[in-house]
């Protein structure tokens, strides 16, 4: 295995940890406040999906990718909310059909939606924001 290849292994990996913080910060508030506050699905869902960005930015910039640490960080910082405004537009249409349109649970809903966010927010982070 050549040094490039296990470095993208290792930031596959630390990108899957983070991302499963990220999904169970995602998926508890938008089930909390469904549940136990009688907020729309998908009202809720922006809501949750804004706070796990938060934790995916810090992580995502500080441990798994390669930033240049000269970089501006306002820059970055615009960057990533961009490429997550279009992630959660894709979420959020994802969230509509399936739970609207299909009929189905939207927790199972938001499963489905955030791995297909997920293959989107890996490559476009990828190129956008590493170095």
């Amino acid at each position: 295995m050549t040094k490039n290849h296990e470095v993208f292994v290792k930031q596959i990996l630390r990108f899957g940890v983070v991302g499963g913080g990220a999904f169970a910060i995602d998926a508890g508030i938008l089930f909390f406040l469904t549940e136990y506050f009688g907020i729309d699905p998908l009202i809720s869902n922006i809501i949750s999906f804004t706070v796990s960005v938060i934790f995916n930015y810090i992580l995502s910039i500080t441990w798994v990718f390669d930033v240049k640490k000269d970089r501006k960080k306002g820059k970055d910082l615009f960057v990533f909310l961009f490429l997550s405004v279009i992630g959660l537009g894709i979420n959020q249409v994802l969230m509509w059909f399936f739970v609207r349109f299909l009929g189905i649970y939207y927790m199972i809903s938001k499963v489905i939606a955030t791995f297909v966010v997920m293959v989107y927010n890996f490559i476009s982070r990828k190129i956008y924001i590493e170095k």
